[in-house]
């Protein structure tokens, strides 16, 4: 145990500092893919986890909310607009934020979120910023992993003290009460009990900085449980600016084993300090158990005696922290559940809210007390009434996905399941100009959503899934569902946990649920043969040949091993250990579940305690791979699996094992049916921890692997891989989809929702050839002519967009070596030049759209109005769309000619006949030669000289035709079908004036 541990430090020592790789076949680097932007599209209605966040006390208009991994924004107009201001950094996940309040420039960030959940991010250290977040410098702690919390010196900004809880899967690391005397230059542990026990929090007494009070935390999780308790956690005073510490024991405080405990120090009176302590608590599941000790402690004398208040303190091991308001010591609020008291914390009030119920912060404004901040799973609260009614932020892209489909509609849309917030629809662009708005999406199920897919007959059913396999099947035209989950077929009623280690004195609660043991995140696929046919996994695999009425037992896919005979710590679980097992009441189960789309029966399964299984029989006999990966860890979370597309024989394997405090990465590959497996990790920088492999559904040698820290791809089968940076920023990646029509990838981010790179030929056509060419034209995907409008009026500022595809036919090519940018036309079937395009000549891929119009006129647009074109004030028309069918793309870069067909099609919702389309193309393109000609007249009618009656009115006269032809233009494009009459004689008029006019 002891060697995996180092092992796995230096491995994530090597990822904080970067690991050097050789580059793919030809030199293929990340910068050469730049100019593949993906688009985020969201969803910002049900935001995400916030857990920390600061705010300039001078100007509180300007806040910092930091994620659990999603990085960092600010606003600076008290929450109207956002922007992310930690996204380029080496980790996305956030534990504190901290301002040094007379210089609001300075700000610090802990990396690494604070709660303790088996889903939780990790971090690499302390960042500092010195101009007011626009660029950041990692400080050091690199190793902590998790940090708690962040203070700063109220007069100094050379001293900061730093909580830094270390990793929660292993021991070691920096973890302990930090000090920086030269403002992050160097630091010293002041405060370090051992190797399991880091630092929670810290606070200060702001009227005496050398005053601090200091909390550690002994914790532990594993894939199969948590262990809250020890003799590592206490309570700690410092006189001396933290050079010693004094653990503070009795006096009011409780005996035994502390757990977490959350610290608040009076800002008007530092004398009074607010602790929280979850001594006593035990917790199973969502159920509390009385006769305990664990809640709120007061003193009024600075630690000398303590007053127990009450036993509120709503799970500990997760956010537990009392907040006293800065005006009134008798107001006091609550995380994990929001509440608050009015008589210093011996009772508390659980006010209704609008908001999401995981509560993770709350700060009140020092100067107005009314004005309260609260943070939580689903995003942000302004409170003006002291925390009775808040205004939700909604446009905080910041959710948290689990897992990702698509469905074939057009456009089609996207599932998936969120962190506490449940399933959700949306599409993947809308036909409207405003983008994806939060009102594009639909919720399918409630809780922790994970698993959430279309039925490939009908998309308007869907199967969606919740935590430990809450598994229904919606109707999404009716918002209907219906519970499907597999169950005990004699209706037995059995506990939550699997084993029975319980004191007479805690009850086991009899949940009454009908339930098989699950993972949190359990494994669901629908049959690629026959769409009526479901597999689930919990601890058994099931399967439904009739859409989940009815399960058959395929039997147990884990090794069967008993938790309860595995410690953590070297302390087995019973009923003495603090927070045991909180988020994981089942182990062992099945966490994947890949079946073959070219082999029917063919399918793989892999559990969370290290369990590789094959059946080649749909189910009815099994083979064990898991001792066939040379050097895998054992023991590990097969999450990833995926059955090759291309060849039967073909799987690929991602091992997750940083549960077990190995951030290794691993990827295998069997070409044998699983006979024989090979590493295919290749040079993929250490440290990142793959999540999902999947392969590319048109060129075999390109894989894809979502990371926690970045998403990568190979175009040699694993040998090179290459991070997919582009715009995306540093966020962890859970799952992807490659849509087979669009040719599209869809990305899962657990942290800032989904991202969609439209579009994927250039990566699947990227060969060793083509990386070596000086230029190459790749193959271009059919366009639709869709026809956007708008259809908001005023929205004001407060709202978030998804961004919708790029108008027009998607165009990438390869330059080999910098240079000007090449010639890319537009060409019909017969050769006939349609438009001329802008292109770039940046080396690697670079992309380019056409708007599928014929080239812009000489005109410029009016700006809107009823009668002119729609193009925004001042720019240039648009020509006319080009006719459907089929043209060529020509690229001419140097010396070498490529050429490609495209397919313009036009937008499916448009109905007209043959004749009336004729009219109509007619009618605009007469427009449009109109506009084309008389705009030369009418510069030269400009620049007559003179100064008489006559000449002016000529050029006014020359002037509002061209206005007038620029609007009959717009009129006309406005609407696909036959003119009306009044159009048509408006354009034989401007025709003859024009005529006229020309002749003058």
């Amino acid at each position: 145990m002891l060697r995996r541990t180092l092992l796995s430090m230096v491995v994530f020592a090597l990822f904080l500092t970067g690991a050097t790789h050789t580059q793919t076949p030809a030199s293929l680097r990340s910068s050469d893919l730049t100019g593949l932007r993906l688009r985020g599209i969201g969803p910002a209605t049900m935001s995400g986890r916030f857990v920390d966040m600061d705010v300039v006390e001078s100007n509180p208009y300007i806040m910092y909310v930091a994620s659990s991994t999603g990085g960092m924004y600010r606003t600076m107009d008290n929450g109207i607009t956002w922007a992310p201001v930690f996204e380029r950094e080496g980790t996305h996940s956030i534990g504190d934020v901290a301002i040094y309040q007379p210089d609001p420039n300075i700000i610090w960030v802990g990396t690494g979120e604070r709660a303790n959940r088996q889903s939780v991010g990790w971090g690499d250290g302390i960042y500092k910023s010195t101009d007011g977040a626009k660029t950041w410098t990692n400080v050091g702690l690199k190793t902590s992993m998790h940090i708690g919390r962040i203070v700063t010196h109220p007069s100094d900004p050379a001293i900061v003290y730093v909580a830094a809880q270390g990793s929660v899967w292993g021991a070691g690391g920096d973890r302990g009460v930090y000090r920086t005397m030269d403002g992050g230059k160097t630091w010293q542990r002041t405060l370090h009990v051992d190797d399991d026990t880091g630092a929670t929090d810290v606070a200060m007494d702001w009227s005496d900085p050398k005053v601090l009070y200091a909390a550690t935390y002994q914790r532990r999780r594993s894939a199969f449980g948590f262990n809250g308790g020890g003799g590592g956690s206490a309570l700690w005073k410092s006189t001396d600016a933290g050079a010693t510490w004094t653990k503070l024991i009795g006096n009011g405080l409780p005996e035994g084993e502390y757990g977490r405990i959350g610290i608040a120090v009076y800002r008007k009176d530092p004398r009074i300090v607010m602790v929280s302590i979850e001594q006593g608590f035990r917790y199973n599941a969502s159920t509390a158990y009385t006769q305990r000790r664990g809640g709120l402690y007061r003193t009024n004398d600075a630690g000398k005696t303590w007053r127990f208040m009450s036993d509120w303190n709503p799970r500990p091991m997760y956010a537990s922290q009392p907040t006293i308001d800065p005006q009134d010591d008798r107001r006091i609020y609550m995380m994990n559940s929001y509440s608050y008291s009015d008589n210093g914390g011996e009772t508390f009030t659980t006010p209704p809210q609008t908001l999401h119920g995981d509560d993770r912060f709350v700060w009140i404004n020092p100067r107005d007390s009314r004005h309260v901040i609260k943070l939580d799973d689903g995003g942000i609260g302004i409170s003006y009434d002291r925390g009775l009614k808040f205004l939700y932020v909604q446009n905080l892209p910041v959710s948290q996905y689990y897992r990702v489909a698509v469905d074939n509609e057009r456009p089609y849309n996207i599932y998936g399941g969120l962190q506490d917030n449940g399933c959700w629809k949306g599409p993947s662009a809308v036909w409207t100009a405003n983008g994806i708005l939060n009102e594009h999406w639909s919720r399918l199920c409630g809780g922790d959503g994970f698993f959430s897919v279309p039925d490939p007959a009908n998309s308007r059913h869907v199967f969606s899934a919740s935590q430990f396999l809450g598994l229904g099947r919606n109707d999404t035209r009716t918002w209907q569902s219906q519970d499907i989950r597999p169950g005990d077929p004699q209706g037995a009623i059995g506990d939550r946990r699997n084993w029975n280690t319980w004191g007479k004195n805690v009850p086991q609660q009899l949940l009454g649920n009908e339930w098989h043991y699950a993972n949190w995140d359990a494994p669901v696929a629908l049959s690629p043969f026959d769409p009526a046919t479901i597999y689930a996994g919990g601890k058994h695999l099931f399967r439904s040949r009739d859409r989940g009425n009815s399960w058959e037992d395929l039997g147990d896919m884990t090794t069967g091993v008993n938790r309860a005979t595995l410690p953590l710590m070297g302390r087995l679980p019973d009923e003495h250990v603090l927070s045991v097992d909180d988020g994981v009441p089942f182990y062992p189960g099945m966490v994947a579940i890949a079946l073959s789309p070219l082999q029917k029966g063919l399918l793989y399964v892999g559990s969370d305690d290290g369990r590789l299984r094959l059946s080649t029989d749909d189910g009815r006999t099994w083979t064990d791979l898991q001792d066939r990966l040379p050097g895998a860890p054992k023991s590990s979370w097969f999450g990833g699996i995926e059955a090759s597309r291309h060849n039967a024989n073909t799987v690929y394997v991602a091992m997750d094992n940083h549960r077990s405090n190995d951030f290794g990465n691993w990827i295998y590959k069997s070409s044998d049916g699983g006979k024989t497996f090979a590493n295919i990790a290749g040079d993929m920088p250490a440290g990142r921890v793959v999540r999902t492999i999947r392969e590319d559904v048109k060129n075999p040698n390109l894989l894809f692997a979502a990371t926690e820290i970045g998403l990568f791809f190979t175009v040699n089968g694993g040998t090179n891989w290459i991070e997919l940076k582009n715009n995306l920023p540093t966020l962890p990646f859970n799952d992807l989809v490659i849509h087979l029509r669009d040719n599209d990838l869809v990305l899962a981010s657990h942290g800032r929702g989904i991202w969609i790179l439209d579009k994927i030929n250039a990566l699947q056509e990227l060969t060793p050839q083509v990386v070596a060419s000086p230029s190459h034209l790749f193959t271009i995907e059919p366009a639709y002519q869709i026809r956007q409008t708008n259809l908001k009026a005023h929205t004001g500022d407060m709202w978030f967009r998804g961004e919708n595809p790029a108008a027009g036919a998607v165009i990438d090519y390869w330059i080999g070596v910098p240079g000007p940018a090449p010639t890319v036309t537009v060409h019909t079937a017969t050769g006939q030049l349609v438009n001329t395009l802008r292109g770039t000549g940046n080396r690697g891929v670079n992309r380019i759209t056409w708007n599928l119009r014929e080239a812009d006129l000489p005109i410029r647009g009016g700006g809107g109005g009823d009668d002119d074109d729609g193009a925004p004030r001042g720019a240039g028309v648009p020509g006319p769309l080009a006719a459907p069918g089929s043209y060529i793309v020509r690229l001419v870069a140097g010396n070498q000619k490529h050429e490609q067909r495209i397919e313009v099609r036009e937008d499916p919702r448009i109905d007209i006949s043959p004749a009336e389309r004729k009219q109509w193309t007619d009618a605009v393109h007469q427009a449009a030669a109109l506009a084309r000609e008389f705009a030369p007249v009418n510069d030269r009618i400009q620049t007559l000289p003179g100064t008489g009656a006559d000449v002016v009115d000529l050029k006014r006269q020359s002037r509002e035709l061209l206005t007038r032809i620029s609007g009959l233009y717009g009129a006309l494009g406005r609407w696909t079908g036959a003119p009306t009459r009044d159009q048509l004689s408006r354009l034989a008029y401007y025709q003859q004036m024009a005529k006229t006019l020309s002749a003058r």
